[in-house]
């Protein structure tokens, strides 16, 4: 693994099949304890260890229980959030929520709807902090304190509006909030109002827009190269 690979958390390639692993195969790893007295302190889950891990983790996390997982991505998450607007059940936002997890967003912030369609994030939500606000008021509210120490954090929304600006072109603040909206309409004009700047993805074809999940990809590794990767 290289050293921007250390620095990153990035995971090592290649990955074995996500289809998952079988039962432990020999002893149990010492710090699991055993099948008849399996250890409660351990990061390993007895119950994956006898009967396999289906799930869909990278291979340093098979075998692991889902809070030692967690824990160990809250170790370094890292300090952009992610916000979407829900007032139409998009479908994308299960996609969104799964990228999100993919590049380690601090938290996932839905706004509108409570209930989402979770079909695209493929059980990722439950390794990714997701969190509610019923308006875009609330939201802003919550923006305001969101930041590391309290601070407040800046919206930046991406939409392809008259007066925005070309995402390649600027620099996203370290700590901030990347505010998604809904596949078509876009963002609401509330959202766009609140955010402290507006940037679209350039395109070259003939088409109007992209899709909002692969907006949201794009968007979100565009930080990671500018503050992982150093690259802008």
């Amino acid at each position: 693994m290289s050293n921007q690979d250390e620095l990153a958390g990035a995971s090592p390639t290649p990955e074995q099949t996500t289809w998952g692993v079988g039962p432990w195969q020999g002893e149990w790893p010492e710090d699991a304890g055993t099948p008849e007295q399996p250890n409660p302190d351990s990061i390993l889950d007895p119950e994956l260890l006898t009967n396999g891990d289906t799930r869909n983790v990278l291979d340093k996390f098979r075998y692991w229980k889902m809070d030692a997982i967690i824990a160990e991505l809250d170790r370094r998450r890292h300090k952009y959030h992610v916000a979407i607007e829900n007032w139409q059940h998009d479908l994308n936002i299960g996609s969104i929520v799964r990228t999100a997890n993919a590049f380690l967003a601090a938290e996932v912030h839905i706004i509108g709807n409570r209930r989402w369609n979770r079909r695209g994030a493929m059980v990722t939500d439950r390794y990714q902090h997701v969190s509610h606000h019923p308006t875009v008021e609330e939201f802003v509210e919550w923006a305001k304190t969101g930041g590391e120490g309290g601070k407040a954090i800046p919206i930046i929304a991406i939409d392809n509006v008259p007066g925005c600006k070309k995402i390649e072109e600027y620099s996203l603040p370290e700590e901030c909030v990347l505010l998604f909206g809904q596949e078509g309409p876009g963002l609401s004009d509330a959202a766009i109002d609140a955010a402290e700047v507006v940037l679209e993805i350039t395109q070259f074809g003939s088409t109007r827009s992209i899709n909002a999940s692969a907006a949201a990809a794009i968007t979100m590794h565009c930080w990671v190269e500018e503050h992982v990767f150093k690259r802008r």
